[in-house]
């Protein structure tokens, strides 16, 4: 049986950096992925397919000149399935590549077939590479997640999908309906409406992406309708029935709705289903998801951590890595990184994208916190003149002594842009760094001085 001080079960986002951390300090290292290819759901189903789609449907759409040239948002000319997959094939196999390289350059061993516990320390491995059985001082569980499927959709279905199925859609159809409004609806709906598929969004709650601040909230989507995008909230799906290419949807409000095809996006679920848990002493949830130690990750059995999304929120492949390079801290005492930032952004790749770190207004309210609001429009901005931007940028100070408290941003560049106030808010800085910063003329990251003398100004009128 071959000995290993690290044992890592899974080579997605946070395999590969937990594995690489361990083996950046000497320690032996095995991982072990159940597919014939790194990456996870991150690479091959999930973070970077759905964003290289989106770009590319930017391109074909023609959306980022709409300002400039008048061009609408429609496609220029029939864009082919081929069209659509091309690029995201290729990012796809050079992220692949890197891991690969990643692990071999720090001298992990990798495995491939599916990893299940014998016993606390012991983990077989069936079909890929396998039989074989592993020795593990410490185990590291990073074996990510799969869509929920709920039982009223007919998943066999030629047209319907799941958020993983949907990276590989045979056709681009003339109208989908996206089951549920959250994070992966709405990144989705944006980039099937861009192509200028009729896409009508479903949720059962009254908003869409309600842990955002009201007015990104809003801001969103009044921009997605413009995009042709049709909610339908609050409004839950109570059957599907395949039809002759295509499908009809029944609503609880008794209507129902013919479309092309169907994307339901209804949640993950952990993947712990073939890992034999009960054999190391461990159980999940309904979710199939590990509870742990917020600080250590370490699961009830200590010589085992899990990361990632099979512990569930926040469940982003930047908080991922994050965990699982401080998991592996923990292990082996390595006097390294030991806690998990308090402060992580969300980034969201509508269209326009939506980004956020810190307190919203809500929750600021609800904490009896005084504050005070900054904006900044990009339409008053050079540089969001220039490419046509119509986002903003959102400020929250402490009103007292003006520290900052949260980061709201919405526009092409939202994701990158929020990084400014992120840094911001790790260094609990206060108006007067943007004030006395210099930006560079024009560029959108100025916004944060012309928000921060907004707030300022709201400050002395007493807003």
């Amino acid at each position: 049986m071959d000995e290993f001080d690290l044992v890592v079960i899974g080579g997605g986002a946070a395999g590969e950096r937990g594995a690489a951390q361990a083996a950046y300090f000497g320690k032996s290292v095995a991982l072990i992925e159940k597919e014939s290819v790194h990456g996870g759901a991150m690479v091959n189903t999930g973070t970077l397919p759905s964003k290289t789609l989106r770009e590319t449907a930017l391109y074909l759409s023609g959306f980022r000149q709409r300002g400039l040239h008048g061009v609408d948002l429609s496609l220029s000319r029939k864009a082919s399935v081929n069209d659509f997959l091309y690029r995201l094939e290729a990012v796809v196999t050079e992220e692949r590549l890197r891991i690969s390289a990643n692990l071999d350059k720090h001298r992990v061993t990798t495995f491939h077939g599916r990893a299940r516990f014998e016993g606390p320390h012991t983990i077989a491995i069936d079909g890929g590479d396998g039989p074989r059985r592993l020795h593990a001082r410490h185990v590291l569980i990073a074996t990510g997640s799969s869509p929920h499927r709920p039982p009223q959709f007919p998943f066999d279905h030629p047209c319907v999908y799941d958020s993983d199925e949907i990276v590989r859609v045979h056709d681009i159809p003339k109208s989908m309906v996206v089951v549920g409004g959250g994070v992966i609806g709405c990144e989705y709906a944006c980039l099937f409406a861009a192509l200028g598929v009729n896409v009508t969004v479903v949720e059962p709650k009254t908003t869409i992406l309600s842990f955002l601040d009201d007015d990104l909230i809003e801001g969103l989507k009044q921009r997605m309708q413009a995009l042709g995008i049709t909610f339908r909230m609050p409004a839950q799906v109570w059957g599907c029935e395949p039809l002759e290419g295509g499908v009809r949807l029944s609503l609880d409000s008794g209507n129902t709705i013919e479309t092309d095809c169907v994307l339901v996006c209804a949640g993950r679920q952990g993947n712990t289903g073939t890992l034999g848990l009960e054999l190391a002493g461990l159980e999940v949830n309904k979710r199939g998801q590990l509870q742990v130690d917020p600080v250590t990750f370490r699961t009830k059995v200590p010589h085992i951590a899990a990361v990632g999304d099979v512990i569930g929120f926040p469940a982003l492949a930047s908080t991922s890595m994050e965990q699982a390079r401080v998991a592996v801290v923990h292990f082996f005492d390595l006097k390294y990184k030991t806690q998990v930032s308090p402060l992580f952004p969300y980034g969201i790749y509508t269209i326009p994208e939506v980004s956020m770190v810190g307190e919203t207004e809500r929750e600021l309210t609800a904490k009896g916190v005084d504050y005070v609001v900054g904006r900044a429009e990009f339409a008053h901005n050079a540089r969001g003149v220039m490419v046509g931007d119509e986002g903003f940028l959102k400020l929250l100070f402490r009103r007292d002594d003006m520290t900052l408290l949260g980061v709201h941003c919405l526009g092409e560049n939202a994701t990158e842009l929020v990084h400014v106030g992120l840094t911001a808010l790790m260094c609990q800085a206060k108006a007067d760094l943007f004030i006395n910063t210099c930006f560079n003329y024009p560029t959108l990251s100025e916004s944060y001085k012309y928000a921060t003398y907004d707030a300022l100004g709201r400050r002395a009128r007493k807003e």
